[in-house]
């Protein structure tokens, strides 16, 4: 039985105005969303992030890296943050990570490692997540750190620190790296919450929400990557978030005081295939040539590779363009409305420059006998997707460094044999 249902694109009001952008979502996809049980005043956009290739394309013009080494781990207040927030853009594909990567060349040399160090350990967690697939909801090596003793949510709003994360989490959908550990250690290495439920709760908040990155810096955090699980404490809120402590009401029995009572987390008898110098593993890496098996009549568009340079669109620029919210996905992951309707406003600003049909339903069945071309996207639900799909023109993903044979077990080992 189909399943589809073609949308009207989403038009140019939609592209500019955040209100727009929620009616549009509220109309067609606010039933999928986390807050669709609220009804339409339940949905929102971020007050944050507008979504877009002109928002992306300025993001990136306005980069300035300089000063990040040292600021980069700041959090509060919001001024004396380094962190570039190029993040949303990145993972839906408006701006790919080689041109971050060449954005920053002039900047200060310990400014410009320390970034392109950031955008590296993003390539490595695609790398990871190529060779692992699904396998990355299971601990890769070890057993997770898991905190005993903690009574009631593991995000108490009652503390100062899990107040400002949080708010800004489902306010923002976005937090800077240090703030997600934080988040994140608190929930297992502290709670003794499994860190796989704080990864869902991150993925249907953050606009940057990616299965590679995210449930790659939760392994790291309680400790399933490395054996070494961060411990989250009052001494880092007072480092990178000077003042939040004086005012919170349990600064004088601050239930985090001291360092997380866990031991270091004990080597599993085995760990995720694939991770090893070359073994198999679920090989996401895609095509490194592009796949023609017919002339394409069409360019469908993934989340993953949304913007004006998909390789697939860069090489047919006439062709109309097929956009497809998946249903059954969406269902089952109720993503924030704040994520929908940044897309919407992505998937509005590209119809300002091509024929674009937006469809709700199954990618399988909207684009079967479409003859369309995509570009390769490295997550595990494409190869099915695809096979159902039958795409004339298969395009290689951008990779700031393409996967080989080499060991993915540690990033440092990783890193060294990259070759940008």
């Amino acid at each position: 039985m189909s399943t589809r249902t073609q949308l009207p694109t989403p038009g140019p009001d939609v592209a500019a105005d955040p209100d727009a952008a929620v009616a549009w979502v509220g109309a067609h996809l606010g039933d999928l969303a986390l807050e669709g049980a609220e009804g339409a005043e339940g949905l929102v956009a971020s007050p944050a992030f507008r979504g877009g290739q002109p928002a992306a394309d300025a993001a990136l013009a306005a980069l300035d890296v300089t000063g990040y080494a040292a600021r980069r781990n700041e959090v509060w207040p919001e001024p004396r943050r380094g962190a570039s927030r190029m993040s949303p853009y990145i993972r839906h594909g408006l701006v790919d990570l080689r041109s971050v990567w060449d954005r920053v060349a002039d900047a200060p040399s310990r400014d410009r490692q320390k970034y392109r160090d950031e955008l590296l350990w993003q390539e490595y967690a695609r790398h990871v997540h190529a060779r692992t697939g699904r396998g990355m909801r299971a601990p890769l090596r070890h057993e997770p750190a898991v905190g005993s003793g903690w009574s009631g949510e593991p995000w108490p709003a009652e503390m100062a620190c899990m107040r400002l994360t949080t708010d800004e989490l489902r306010r923002d959908g976005w937090l800077v790296n240090q703030t997600r550990m934080w988040l994140a250690s608190q929930w297992t290495v502290r709670a003794g919450w499994d860190w796989r439920e704080g990864e869902e709760e991150f993925f249907r908040h953050l606009l940057d929400g990616s299965r590679a990155a995210n449930r790659l810096g939760w392994q790291w955090t309680v400790g399933a990557g490395t054996g070494r699980p961060y411990g989250f404490s009052r001494w880092q809120v007072e480092k990178r978030a000077p003042g939040v402590c004086a005012g919170c009401p349990l600064r004088e029995r601050c239930p985090v005081d001291g360092w997380p009572d866990t031991t270091a987390p004990p080597r599993l008898l085995h760990r995720a295939p694939g991770l090893g110098r070359g073994e198999p593993g679920a090989d996401l890496a895609g095509p490194s040539d592009v796949v023609a098996t017919s002339a394409p009549r069409a360019v469908w568009l993934t989340f993953e590779s949304l913007g004006d340079a998909d390789p697939a669109l860069d090489a047919h620029p006439e062709l109309p363009v097929v956009v497809v919210f998946d249903e059954p996905l969406l269902a089952r992951l109720r993503l924030s409305a704040k994520r929908l309707v940044f897309l919407a406003e992505t998937v509005a600003s590209l119809a300002t420059r091509h024929d674009v049909e937006v469809h709700r339903g199954r990618p399988g069945e909207v684009l079967h006998g479409r003859d369309a071309a995509v570009t390769h996207a490295p997550v595990p639900g494409f190869g099915p997707r695809a096979v159902r799909a039958s795409p004339a023109e298969v395009h290689p993903w951008p990779w700031l460094v393409r996967p080989g044979a080499g060991s993915v077990r540690s990033f440092t080992a990783w890193r060294k044999g990259a070759r940008v």
